[in-house]
């Protein structure tokens, strides 16, 4: 196989979730190849180095392999070199690392009701929605 479509090769490296979110992405311009916007026929061979914007941050990847199918992630990883720029990859890791701790419920304490439900999106709601004062 010396070429594969550009959408298909971004799923099947895990990517995109779906083809279909990565058919959505070449079609939106957050994919280029080369500098230059594609479309999601659009055939890629090894050795193509792709420019790729998801979630606001800017990464960098040479096809080293090209598949067929979609493959597990430590197979997948084998076939593209991550190119991404230093501090675009300490951007990423900066927002990634450290947010969304996890939640903690009390052994034994079942699944929340209605109403604890209720009042944890409350609780939620209120401490991502407050807004700061500015005293200049």
């Amino acid at each position: 196989m010396d070429k594969i479509r550009v959408d298909k090769w971004l799923w099947t490296v895990r990517m995109f979730k779906s083809r279909t979110m990565a058919s959505d992405a070449v079609k939106g311009g957050r994919v280029k190849i080369n500098g230059a916007a594609i479309k999601a026929s659009y055939n890629i061979g090894r050795g193509e180095v792709i420019e790729l914007k998801k979630n606001g941050f800017n990464f960098q990847f040479k096809v080293i392999e090209l598949l067929k199918n979609r493959v597990a992630a430590p197979i997948a990883i084998t076939c593209y070199e991550n190119l991404t720029p230093p501090e675009e990859l300490n951007k990423y890791n900066e927002w990634f690392v450290g947010k969304g701790g996890i939640e903690f419920r009390e052994r034994g304490a079942g699944r929340p009701t209605k109403k604890d439900r209720r009042e944890i999106d409350g609780f939620k709601d209120d401490w991502f929605d407050v807004e700061f004062d500015d005293e200049s």
